[in-house]
């Protein structure tokens, strides 16, 4: 090997030359990708500047259309609409669609914020056409879920659910937002892993507080849901950040 050859510190092979580290190439395109950040949240912050109190809705997005859980996933964006929530989904399939399909129907704001995945996520037909937005960063398009929602629901789905969950359940223990109601939806999905939260986490090993777990409800009835979130904002709704 010659001296000048640089090896993948994970790996251990040699690099090529072209990806060889460069102060000039690497920092200058870490500086470049800030103002694309920036460029994220500026539009976002000006597309979501007029809207209304929101509740972001979760799920998975290999719910068919049809199944118990997609038509509650619709029924509770109906009810959100009516109520005079914007709803707010990832944009995907699934049950965001569902919610975004609901909202929609019932003449509501119906939000998608899509995001760029190597697979080409495109943003369902439910939503409306001026209030889709797409991200390329998983971090941006979180903190607009978390700054324009009064409520977060989650509905039965995968790892990205649960990281929207449990980013919603940190930065409300951290104080880094002010308190809303984070709730489960289908407790034949969500209910060891709520039993756990509370037997486990909080009673036998004390690694969350009573208070930590009194944001968190379990609840299948769409009128109750509609019910929390109300009772959470006696004084009115506002931006959690």
């Amino acid at each position: 090997m010659k001296k000048s050859d640089r090896k993948d510190v994970v790996s251990g092979k040699v690099l090529p030359p072209d990806k060889e580290f460069s102060l000039q190439t690497d920092f200058a395109g870490d500086g470049w990708r800030v103002f694309k950040i920036m460029a994220e949240f500026v539009s976002g912050f000006e597309k979501m500047s007029d809207i209304g109190p929101s509740v972001s809705v979760f799920g998975s997005t290999r719910l068919d259309s049809g199944t118990p859980d997609y038509i509650l996933a619709e029924r509770m964006g109906r009810l959100l609409a009516e109520e005079g929530f914007s709803v707010i989904t990832g944009g995907g399939p699934g049950a965001m669609e569902a919610a975004n399909k609901g909202a929609q129907e019932a003449g509501g704001v119906s939000i998608g914020f899509n995001i760029e995945l190597p697979n080409q996520q495109s943003p369902n037909l439910y939503i409306d056409r001026d209030r889709i937005l797409t991200f390329q960063y998983f971090f941006v398009r979180k903190v607009m879920f978390l700054k324009y929602s009064q409520a977060f629901i989650v509905l039965p789905g995968g790892f990205g659910t649960m990281d929207e969950f449990f980013e919603a359940a940190t930065i409300i223990q951290t104080g880094k937002s002010s308190r809303f109601p984070v709730i489960l939806m289908g407790s034949d999905y969500w209910e060891g892993f709520y039993t756990w939260m509370q037997e486990k986490m909080y009673k036998e090993k004390r690694y969350i507080s009573n208070k930590e777990l009194d944001i968190l409800f379990m609840e299948d009835d769409p009128d109750r849901v509609i019910g929390i979130i109300k009772s959470f904002y006696p004084e009115g709704y506002k931006l959690n950040f």
